[in-house]
């Protein structure tokens, strides 16, 4: 994976893990960005380019002040970049290029100042997990009977939003849950993770020395780009297979 590759996921894992916010695709001129979104206020825009992401953030009085106050806490690029930056009647905006862990990371910190995390994660006191550290008590293929038949319907609904996929029909792979030894098949192949243990001669997935892994994950890898997706498909259609968004 390249550096840019992990700018793109850990920008997605923090996103969603910390923000109950809409994603809607757009453009700046024309460059393909994506819009995290509270109603029509927009939290951050990020312009997708080939080598690199520009984040773009507006600060507002009460945030230029809070920023101000830490100032020194942010790399000097950072510093100049807001001491350039012209202030318009509805804010200062900045546009920052992010191309490497580091600077995202002090670009995080400026995302938490411009708002604060509004995700509340699922309780975990009757939490199920699996061997690969999936939620199955949120998963649409559990039938350990924690989810009910209106709840299992509205995943489906959700499920074909996001993945574009109707594999959810009355020959859905239904899975009892890793400790039942009844373990789930897709057209006669067994769960992918549980076979991958065995080969491997471990209890389970969180066990393994590469964890999280390819397979673990199941592909739900996060990607920033220019996609429309609703807060609440990502609460229930991403988060619960995203590893240690609702672990344990």
């Amino acid at each position: 994976m390249t550096e840019l590759e992990r700018v793109s996921e850990e920008t997605m894992r923090f996103m969603r893990g910390k923000y109950k916010l809409d994603e809607v695709p757009g453009k700046y001129y024309d460059i393909d960005c994506l819009k995290f979104r509270q109603g029509k206020r927009t939290i951050l825009s990020i312009n997708i380019h080939e080598d690199h992401y520009d984040f773009q953030i507006i600060y507002g009085k009460a945030e230029r002040e809070k920023f101000e106050a830490r100032l020194d806490e942010f790399p000097q690029e950072i510093q100049e970049l807001y001491s350039n930056s012209r202030a318009l009647p509805d804010g200062l905006w900045m546009l920052i290029r992010v191309d490497n862990l580091e600077i995202l990371e002090a670009v995080k910190q400026m995302i938490l100042i411009k708002k604060k995390p509004n995700r509340k994660p699922f309780p975990k006191e009757q939490a199920v997990y699996a061997d690969c550290g999936h939620r199955c008590d949120l998963c649409v293929h559990y039938t350990g009977g924690t989810i009910s038949d209106e709840l299992r319907m509205e995943l489906k609904e959700r499920l074909t939003r996001v993945y574009k996929s109707n594999d959810w029909g009355e020959n859905m792979m239904l899975c009892p849950g890793c400790r039942d030894n009844q373990f789930p098949d897709w057209n006669g192949d067994p769960c992918h993770q549980k076979k991958c243990a065995a080969q491997k001669d471990i209890e389970r997935c969180r066990a393994c020395d590469v964890y999280p892994c390819e397979k673990a994950l199941a592909g739900l890898r996060g990607k920033i780009e220019a996609k429309s997706m609703l807060a609440d498909d990502v609460t229930w259609a991403i988060l619960p297979f995203v590893h240690e968004q609702y672990g344990n």
